[in-house]
């Protein structure tokens, strides 16, 4: 039996503003959160208990997932935090910290563990990763991709001998210092010795420290270089690339909702829609009981969120609507995530409500 841990008590910061009101696993991929479908693929690989740290608007996490019984799994939480001035305030332990407080508490380390970050998509053959951390007769694993050397500066790198016995690792080295070109993609096996070398009531992370600790105790610790699709949502430009590629049908297991009313094109129940007038160029998705008036346009890939109204002759291409935005006449958002509270650009530029250049005009986008 294998047992699964999802890390989901960091703050997200490098997602801001997407993470100001929601915990980084929330944040919405097809109307569902990315977390969501980490949940879905352990338990098609037959991981049937889960432990999820949390932290930073940790009832958002607990309320949506419950015991977990709506996937077929069973899901619990450690809450980090400390009682400060009567308040009780979150205070993440780190990733390792975070595991050695669960087994303090009640021992659930007790059989060979899947670790997961809460804020990436991914396909991983688990069986086969998990049987290849027993064969090798691993204490723990990380599984790594091999990316392009030009890349490994955006990476932590995993540095190994012949065998896949980890040596050493190096943190976003530059191209022509980087020993490997392979990345650790967060994605820990441990046996529960590994967590009992982590110190007690103590800030611990897993790739700084923890992983320096075995190998310089030599335990037989592993990486896997396995092809699979991992999808990172580590800023806000990421997290518009990743919408434009689910949108595009290029990632599995994640299907359009709604029905497919034209080629291309699906929608929610209760949409208002002047279908003689607007110009729709799928993939687009518009939710339930959104309203897209006359003379308008939306050019795919898009996502208009539920609750959306877009104005007669306003223009939404390549672009994310959050629920209940507002798109006012004739105004026009190329490429960006847009929320009624800001609008942020496929670079990440951040403006507010009420800044007078949220606003991108369709022929300096295009061109």
């Amino acid at each position: 039996m294998t047992k699964g841990m999802i890390l989901a008590a960091g703050q997200g910061t490098r997602v801001r503003p997407l993470t100001k009101d929601l915990p980084k696993p929330m944040v919405p991929i097809l109307g569902r959160p990315v977390m969501e479908y980490l949940i879905e693929h352990m338990a098609r690989h037959g991981i049937r208990q889960i432990m999820i740290n949390v932290a930073y608007h940790h009832r958002k996490i607990e309320e949506y997932f419950g015991d977990g019984s709506r996937w077929g799994v069973e899901i619990g939480y450690s809450y980090e935090g400390a009682l400060e001035h009567g308040e009780i305030v979150p205070r993440p332990r780190g990733s390792a910290g975070g595991m050695r407080h669960i087994q303090d508490f009640s021992g659930f380390f007790d059989e060979t563990t899947l670790v997961l970050c809460g804020d990436a998509l991914i396909d991983l053959d688990i069986g086969a990763s998990v049987s290849e951390h027993r064969a090798k007769g691993a204490v723990a694993s990380v599984v790594s991709l091999d990316v392009p050397r030009e890349h490994v500066d955006s990476y932590g790198i995993v540095v190994a001998d012949r065998e896949g016995r980890v040596q050493s690792f190096q943190e976003k080295p530059k191209p022509e210092d980087a020993l490997s070109t392979l990345a650790s993609t967060g994605i820990y096996l441990f046996e529960p010795s590994v967590v009992d070398l982590i110190p007690t009531e103590t800030n611990f992370d897993i790739g700084s420290q923890l992983f320096p600790m075995l190998v310089e105790k030599k335990l037989p610790f592993f990486v896997q270089n396995r092809f699979f699709n991992w999808i990172d949502i580590g800023r806000v430009s990421d997290y518009w690339s990743v919408l434009q590629r689910v949108l595009r049908g290029e990632v599995a297991h994640m299907n359009m909702p709604g029905h497919q009313v034209h080629p291309g094109i699906w929608v929610g129940l209760n949409t208002k829609i002047d279908w003689d007038t607007v110009q729709i160029e799928g993939p687009v998705y518009i939710g339930s009981s959104a309203r897209v008036e006359s003379g308008s346009r939306i050019i795919g890939p898009a996502w208009i969120g539920h609750g959306c109204h877009i104005r007669s002759g306003a223009t939404v291409a390549r672009s994310i609507l959050f629920e209940y935005t507002r798109i006012g006449k004739d105004m026009q958002f190329i490429d960006m995530v847009v929320s009624p509270q800001y609008c942020v650009s496929k670079t990440g530029k951040t403006n507010y409500r009420g800044d007078d250049n949220c606003e991108l005009r369709w022929s300096d986008a295009r061109g």
